[in-house]
Formats: structure tokens, sequence, C-alpha cells
């Protein structure tokens, strides 16, 4: 019948969303008014990946697809026609990082990127990927990874033995940081609507911050870990990596929440706010923003990009309190204590995570079994001469909890809430915290358990210098390369940074002002794929 037709203006292709830079809203907004079906989206993002992934730029993004993904798109699609929406994630394709589990007989695997876990059978979806189904999304891939969120050994950004060497798309051979790269990576050209990475230390707002996109990672017991496979209890979370800010606190609001299998979420405050409505331009509007001068980055560019930021928050009518340093900010560049509290609770929460599989092929149980593991198949995972470290692991397996752990445990958070973060927001009286998210701006945050967000700032300019050179085997600095800026608070006050950050955002629109190198951007649209 003509009324079940998509309502496509075949003369106007204005009706499609560009989906390099097209947000959440946008595509569900054409999927409301019926401009293209969410089969189209899926094929769309599809031929995407294909273009750049492997092919042309070889950008190693995604490690895999959902093989269902189009059944599942026609699935919603006809939900929509039947019973409506469910919401602002209807049929809308996302990517998850590969170390967040998906139902195994969905045809995805859930490996860290790693060998080891190939073919490894999960009880059950990760808690944030079933919220997300739940909303309606399409879990349209697995976003590539430094292998085991960068926690094997000395081994350069975005290196997964499964997906290869993820590249920044903003210069050849550049270094997209990490863990979250794929993730990152894919946001920043338009591989998925959104996608979610995972934090330890810097993992969300790093690649965030070099592949010129959002990320933020919430408080410690906000988001479940539940199906996540772990480095730290301690400092663990999963957060949302996208475009926008407005499309961050769209799935902070659907992930969010407690759950009984992670015992962390089960303290957060009863009722969480809608994010979405953290969404005020005029947010910074009085409040008191502090910079620690004493973590600011040595690089010349990114200072003076964020010194100049200064200007601009002041003229959307904050106030800035400048310097504003954490009173253990020499005690906490040097501490020792989160490599050791890391490395102890990797091997005990790995040992665990790999005992709730229901089936691992390889056989391995444990951190020893994966040292084994690489040492034997060292062709796949040890390949030199960038990528043969396993240090990490090898020093997490000489570990026990013994009074050093403890210690060192009471020592971070001493360091990053107590003596950190919350004495810097109380003594200077601050509604947050901004720093180059290049540098020691995760440090604080990871230690604590804290939030932090990440929101473009700048780019490297068209004359510095490319280094290293030769690329070992990325380029740290080139023409065009991202950066961002963090805002910081205490725990749970993901609102008010989600609102500031909006605020800069808008004020700014930093992430339109340069795009990718040309042959990293896929070429495909939806007009490409229509069905008719």
């Amino acid at each position: 019948m003509p009324g079940d037709m998509p309502n496509r203006d075949m003369f106007s292709e204005n009706v499609f969303p560009d989906l390099y830079e097209s947000g959440i809203t946008d595509l569900q907004k054409g999927l409301e008014l019926r401009h293209f079906t969410s089969v189209d989206l899926v094929k769309a993002y599809l031929a995407r990946i294909d273009e750049v992934n492997l092919k042309g730029a070889a950008l190693h993004a995604v490690i895999e697809t959902n093989p269902n993904a189009l059944s599942q798109a026609a699935k919603l699609d006809a939900e929509r026609k039947s019973k409506g929406s469910r919401g602002p994630l209807h049929g809308i394709p996302l990517l998850l990082k590969d170390n967040i589990a998906t139902l195994h007989e969905e045809g995805m695997n859930t490996t860290a990127g790693s060998y080891a876990l190939l073919g490894s059978v999960v009880p059950r979806d990760a808690f944030v990927a079933a919220k997300l189904r739940e909303a309606g999304a399409i879990l349209l891939g697995k976003a590539n990874l430094s292998e085991w969120a960068n926690y094997r050994g000395k081994v350069p950004n975005g290196f997964s033995g499964r997906g290869g060497q993820t590249l920044c798309p903003y210069y050849p051979n550049g270094d997209a940081s990490g863990s979250s790269s794929g993730s990152g990576v894919a946001m920043a050209i338009g591989l998925a609507a959104g996608s979610l990475g995972s934090e330890t230390d810097g993992s969300i707002v790093s690649p965030s911050s070099k592949n010129n996109v959002v990320g933020m990672k919430p408080t410690v017991g906000l988001v479940s870990r539940a199906g996540v496979i772990p480095i730290s209890s301690h400092q663990d979370t999963t957060g949302p990596m996208c475009r926008s800010v407005t499309d961050v606190a769209l799935l902070l609001s659907v992930i969010a929440g407690p759950d009984p299998r992670d015992a962390a979420t089960l303290q957060q405050p009863g009722i969480l706010p809608n994010y979405i409505k953290a969404l005020d331009p005029n947010a910074l509007k009085g409040k008191r923003l502090g910079v620690p001068r004493m973590f600011l980055p040595g690089g010349k560019v990114i200072l003076e990009a964020f010194n100049a930021s200064l200007d601009t928050f002041r003229a959307l009518g904050a106030e800035i309190v400048d310097p504003a340093d954490f009173p253990c900010a020499e005690e906490m560049k040097e501490s020792q204590a989160e490599t050791l509290v890391l490395q102890t609770d990797f091997k005990v929460d790995l040992a665990e995570y790999i005992s709730g599989l229901l089936k691992v092929p390889t056989g391995v149980k444990n951190l020893a079994d994966l040292i084994k593991f690489n040492n034997t198949h060292a062709d796949l995972e040890l390949i030199p001469p960038y990528h043969d470290d396993q240090s990490r692991f090898i020093a997490a397996e000489a570990t026990e909890k013994n009074d050093a752990y403890y210690a060192a445990l009471a020592e971070d958070f001493d360091l990053g809430r107590r003596r950190g973060i919350d004495a810097t927001l109380q003594k200077f009286k601050l509604d947050a915290i901004i720093l180059p998210t290049d540098g020691i701006a995760s440090k604080p945050a990871a230690i604590s358990g804290y939030p932090i967000i990440s929101v473009p700032l700048g780019f490297q300019p068209d004359n510095v210098e490319v280094l290293p050179v030769p690329a070992a085997p990325l380029h740290t600095q080139a023409p065009g390369l991202p950066f961002g800026i963090a805002f910081i608070g205490t725990a749970y006050s993901e609102f008010n940074l989600i609102s500031f950050a909006y605020a800069f955002e808008q004020a700014t629109q930093v992430r339109l002002k340069r795009r990718a190198y040309a042959e990293a951007i896929p070429t495909t649209q939806i007009k490409d794929v229509l069905s008719i």
C-alpha cells in the first residue's frame, strides 16, 4: 500500500542527514518522518565501515559487525509501524567496545581484542548492552581497542591481536590514543550513530580528545560494569563516546542505573537525573571553574588553546579561579599507588570474569594462562617490533592482595578524593575543575572514581613538526591532530559537568572546524543505499 512506503522526497537530498556528523536526534527525526528506515541506516553504516576499516585508509576501528544487524533493523522498523517508537534510540545503530559482552547467539565475540577469548561464550548481554537493546538500539558491531584495554604491556595505542592497529583519521598513521580507540575513530568519521567505551584511567576521554569527539567517564557506580571485561573493580566504568554532548547525555540516561550484579551501583543516589535536561547553553553563568596550573601539560599549542578558552568561559558568564591547585598535587604526580592497585585488581578481577563464561575454547582460566597463550601464539599476539610486549601481564601476575595493596588503595582515595578533587572544590568554592584532556587530567578522576567529560578544544596547526619520524609506528604530533578540554567534578556530578561541557561546545563548535583527512572519510550516505 502507498501508505506503507517511506516518505522520501525524491527531489531533495536535504531530507537525508550527513552521516559524518549527524547526531542521534537528527537520525531519529528522519526515522519518525519516514524519510528512511533503520534498515537503510544499517546498510549505510556497514558500507561506510567497509570503505575505510580494512580498505582505503585502513583505520581498523571495528573488529567485527553484527551478522543480524539488518534483520534486527527490519524488526524494529516493523515495530515502529505497528506499535510506535520505543524512544530516542529506537532503530539507532551503535558500536560497543570489544570488552562489552553481547549475546553469543547473536554472532559477535567479546574478546578485549585477544585471540585468547575468541569463541568464548558469555552468559548474557552486559548490563549496558541489555539497556541499549531494551531502548531499541541496534548493536551494529564491536569497536577495536588497545588489547585488554591497554593492560597487556607497552604496546602502541589502539593495537589488538584480533583487530590490528587502529589509526586516527586526522592524519595518516596518527595515534588514536586508547584504550577505546575504535570507539573514538568510529565516532569521528560517522561509522555509527553513537558508541560506548570503557575507562580505567583515560581510556574514554583520551581517545575522545585525540579523535575530536565527546566522551564521558561517569562516576564509578553510576553505570554497571557487569559483563565488561575488567581491569579494576575500583576504577573501571563504561561510558558514552559520541559526536556531541547531546548524544552523550542521551546514552548516559539510558545506561545509568542500579544493577544487582554490580554492587557499586547499589550505592548511587536514589533518583538519577534526566541528563538531557542538563543541555543548557547558559549553564556556565555564575559558575566557578578552577584551573590546577600544576597539572597543565607542557605542549605549547595545547597550552595556548587552553589559556584562550578561559576567555570563552568568562564570556559565557563563568568565573575562572586560576590557579586552583590541588593541595596534594606533587604527591599525586609522584604516587605509584594506582599502579599497584590496578595490577592486583586485574589479576583477581579477570579470573573472576573468565570463571563466569559458559565456554572458553582456548582453555584459559586466569592471567598465568593468558601469558602462556600469548607466548604459544606469538605469531598472533606478540608481533615484533612494536607489538610484542606483555610486561603489564607479567607484573600483575606477581601481585597479591596484601597490606601494601590495601595501603595503596587507601592512598588513591586519599589523594584523589579527600585531599584531591573534593579538597580543591571546597577550598576554592568551585563548581568544576578544567584541564586540557591530554596529560594528567584523567588521573585524579581515575583514582577517585569521579566523573570526567572531554569535549573538542582544538587541532595541531598545519605547520607543526610531524613526530616521531618515522612513525614508530604512530605519529603522536602532526598537522590537524585534535585535542580536547576536560571538566572534572565530585561523585555523581555528571549533570553539572554535562551542562558545562554543553555550554562550551555550543559556544565554540570546535568539532566542525576541521574534518578528517579525505581518504579517511567514507563517502556512502543514506541516499546511496535506499531500497527503492
